[in-house]
């Protein structure tokens, strides 16, 4: 299963690091507070004076973007620094010695791995025989379309072909480690830090990893870039959506932030067409993160984070140079001790340093946590099944890596353009029974007919690829602030474990052509039944306590008309959620 040709190892490392980020595309979303206590205003009625798209906002949105394209080609670019050209096995230095035509073709063999033995030694006339014998002398390798990789560096083939899947797969673990830590350094030490550190260690790890002297090296080296990577652009995600507004969230992390990481995306193909050395390439994927680090001193921490450490007078500040930027005048006084201490805080919930616990210690949270393990791991799994099943595409590398570029932000334009036209729960219900139908319709299909089970699959892989890249989104809107980031490194982390599993999925297609079509169709309908639980958090305020997180739906319509009055008094909820029922 490991060689699935290599062309499928590299594509869905391609696809996986497309939407792990995307990993991200969206980490984190927006802010804001549902008080008991109507008197009391939250952080964007505080803010409200700023505006939503006056320069400052719209320099944080092009800052922040542009942060995204080193992201969007980081993890793709082992699509060329680890592909393997066509190679042969070295010419025997028994015929090289006895300068006879055959040391032009005693490489010869019935494959790459293998070539026929020479018969004589450098003292006789030399031969080939009929037995084979392993290219001891080494490999040849094409330098028609790569002056070198990898693979051709340390002789990754044949016997040592294991190598380059593994390699890849290490950014994968550096990816979840990333996905496991970042969220609680950027909880603990701020937003700003962590954004730019990571910065710093995906592009050091990757001008670092172009001098590697060893294939282990490598493999360290694409561990620590993984890890950057993906805690960059979720960090990233995060800093901006707690300084902008509402209606400006949105359109920052489905639609700049992902538009941007399909340019970095679209760009890789470019620059590999022109640096055809995987070193050279290496290097300059490095140089425009190493330039983007002087943006320290323009971009500010999340005012938002700061309130929550009790750092009042920086957030102050913050406010205060975004106002000038944005020419407003400013209150005297925009958070005042006491609502300070109400913005942040609840009767009962003290301040204190958030574990991974808090994701279940509550029977809220711990619903919420489960559906939303639950959901992505299965959305996961049967996208990045489907894209490793259709992956193999003939034609020019570059030109496929620019096509799957473009459809990365095709996809991310039309989920942004959805995201607020219909209830959460109804959107992803839609997106993901359109995959679960479509995939089970195939096992009807008569099997000479090979187009229509192409386009079936298709079809059901835009469904899941939208489905995937709103949950950033819906999750995200779902967790409370103080948990936020370890919620959202949960459940992608739930992921990137369903995307593992999908290659034994397909692999069970040598016993049925159908089985992993059923496999997927079947787990995208529970997914989606599953996803009709949890509350529409469309055009509603973010929690930023455990206790205000929105409890999840008991019945898909939500409480009767006739019930909601007498609810209102405990939750004040029910009647909430009926208006926003797709009921």
């Amino acid at each position: 299963m490991y060689l699935v040709t290599f062309r499928h190892a590299k594509t869905y490392s391609q696809q996986l690091i497309r939407h792990s980020l995307l990993v991200w595309i969206h980490f984190a979303h927006q802010q804001s507070v549902i008080m008991s206590d109507p008197k009391v205003k939250d952080f964007d009625e505080l803010t409200s004076f700023l505006g939503d798209y006056g320069l400052f906002q719209i320099l944080i949105i092009v800052q922040l973007s542009l942060a995204a394209i080193p992201s969007g080609y980081m993890g793709v670019i082992v699509v060329f620094v680890s592909d393997t050209p066509e190679y042969h096995c070295k010419e025997s230095i028994d015929s090289s010695r006895n300068g006879t035509d055959v040391e032009q073709r005693s490489w010869i063999g019935p494959d790459s791995c293998s070539r026929y033995k020479v018969n004589g030694s450098w003292t006789q006339t030399a031969g080939l025989s009929n037995d084979t014998d392993q290219c001891v002398d080494g490999w040849v390798f094409s330098t028609e379309i790569y002056s070198s990789t990898v693979v051709s560096e340390w002789d990754l083939v044949c016997e040592h072909a294991w190598k380059v899947p593994f390699s890849t797969s290490l950014f994968f673990v550096g990816v979840l480690i990333g996905s496991l830590i970042s969220g609680p350094f950027s909880d603990r030490f701020g937003r700003k830090p962590v954004f730019f550190f990571t910065m710093v260690l995906q592009s050091v790890t990757a001008l670092i990893q172009a001098a590697s002297v060893s294939w282990v090296m490598f493999c360290v080296l694409n561990c620590l870039k993984g890890l950057g990577q993906v805690s960059n652009y979720g960090t990233s995600l995060i800093l901006g959506s707690e300084m902008l507004g509402p209606s400006a969230r949105i359109k920052f992390s489905l639609l700049a932030q992902g538009v941007c990481y399909g340019i970095g995306y679209a760009l890789l193909p470019l620059f590999a067409y022109f640096i055809r050395g995987w070193r050279m390439l290496l290097v300059a994927s490095a140089i425009p993160g190493l330039i983007y680090i002087p943006m320290w001193w323009v971009i500010p921490e999340s005012p938002r984070w700061l309130l929550q450490k009790g750092r009042v007078d920086e957030a102050e500040l913050v406010i205060r140079n975004a106002a000038k930027r944005n020419r407003v005048p400013v209150p005297e006084v925009i958070f005042r001790a006491g609502q300070c201490l109400e913005l942040m805080k609840d009767k009962g919930e003290e301040e204190m340093t958030h574990t991974y616990l808090d994701l279940v210690r509550t029977p809220n949270m711990r619903n919420i946590t489960i559906l939303g393990v639950f959901i992505w791991m299965s959305v996961a799994m049967v996208y990045f099944g489907l894209s490793l099943n259709t992956s193999n595409l003939n034609g020019n590398v570059y030109l496929n890596c620019f096509i799957s570029a473009a459809i990365d932000i095709v996809v991310t334009v039309a989920t942004g353009l959805l995201v607020n036209r219909a209830p959460r729960p109804t959107l992803l219900f839609c997106m993901l029974i359109l995959c679960g139908i479509m995939l089970l319709l195939i096992q009807l299909v008569p099997e000479d007919m090979l187009v229509m089970v192409q386009v079936f699959t298709l079809v059901g892989k835009v469904g899941v690829a939208g489905a995937y890249v709103f949950l950033f989104v819906f999750v995200t809107e779902l967790m409370p602030t103080v948990v936020r980031n370890m919620g959202l490194g949960i459940t992608t982390t739930a992921a990137f474990a369903g995307s593992i599993m999908s290659p034994y999925v397909i692999y069970m297609g040598v016993y049925s052509r159908v089985l992993p079509y059923i496999i997927f169709g079947t787990v995208c309908l529970m997914a989606a039944a599953a996803g009709l639980f949890l509350p529409d958090t469309r055009n509603s305020k973010l929690p930023d306590l455990i206790s205000q997180a929105r409890p999840i739906r008991s019945c898909f319509c939500c409480c009767p008309e006739k019930t909601a009055a007498v609810q209102s008094d405990t939750t004040g909820d029910c009647r909430e959620r009926n208006n926003r029922s797709p009921c």
